[in-house]
């Protein structure tokens, strides 16, 4: 006997365990179908001890005893709470390190379920909402989501800075003593132009097309601090300077090395 995953027209892999005599293969048992990997790997491993409780067929091993006894108590109790964190296990973990970060002082669930999702599954707007709808049976608009987006920065936007400098100050002990500052340019599949969309000098190698320029800070680890949106023809080289004053009026950090792009010296 062994185990098979078996791809599905639907995309997703079902995982049976087959036996074969006399030339020919015969599913015994089939413990249902996934499409992620961690569903997957959670069949996989059940399987495998059923096939090996109840099928009689012995695998060598040559790890220690002590050892082999662990894991296996350690695997039959993971897979004894498969059925309650299959779906939501991600969903689960990602909640808590936001709530712990202190977003859920942003009494918004769209933003949480979109975060989560773009964290889990990062795609489309359209891929979102199909991935929000399967896996978390939450139902948003595609069109809404887009001018969801508008609104957040219009409305929320301090609030999720001031709430990720916090969490950064309390992470580095209550000192940022260097922020990196890096450019990076988005492009619009359009030529059409406004005071921010304008062509300008493309990262990406799409000259023709109207882009907008991006400016990040982060503290040392990657903690993201203050980003600032400009116009896309902007020299990128004239955009650390706002974008540090900015950062140092609004939350009155003055002691700290700055480190910049190498590109911003192109």
């Amino acid at each position: 006997m062994f185990v098979r995953k078996k791809k599905n027209r639907s995309g997703s892999i079902s995982i049976v365990v087959v036996d074969k005599s006399n030339g020919k293969f015969k599913e015994i048992q089939c413990f249902g179908s996934a499409k992620s990997e961690f569903e997957v790997a959670a069949l996989y491993l059940k399987a495998r001890l059923w096939m090996e409780e109840y099928g009689g067929q012995q695998l060598l091993d040559f790890t220690e005893p002590d050892l082999k006894m662990q894991e296996a108590i350690e695997t039959k109790r993971m897979l004894s709470k498969v059925d309650s964190v299959l779906i939501n296990g991600t969903q689960l973990l990602l909640n808590r390190i936001y709530d712990g970060i202190g977003f859920n002082r942003i009494e918004d669930d769209i933003l949480r379920h979109l975060v989560i999702a773009r964290i889990s599954q990062p795609a489309s707007q359209l891929a979102t909402v199909a991935y929000l709808k399967s896996y978390y049976d939450e139902d948003l608009e595609l069109n809404w989501i887009y001018k969801y987006m508008d609104r957040l920065y219009a409305t929320r936007r301090e609030l999720i800075q001031q709430i990720s400098v916090e969490h950064s100050l309390k992470i580095l002990g209550g000192r940022i003593g260097i922020v990196f500052y890096d450019v990076t340019t988005l492009y619009f599949e359009t030529g059409r132009q406004d005071i921010l969309r304008q062509p300008g000098f493309s990262k990406d190698g799409k000259n023709k097309e109207s882009q907008i320029e991006l400016g990040l800070l982060v503290s040392a680890g990657g903690y993201p601090l203050s980003y600032s949106v400009f116009c896309g023809s902007q020299y990128e080289g004239r955009t650390m300077i706002p974008v540090i004053d900015n950062f140092i009026q609004r939350f009155s950090l003055t002691d700290f090395v700055i480190v910049a792009d190498s590109g911003l010296n192109e």
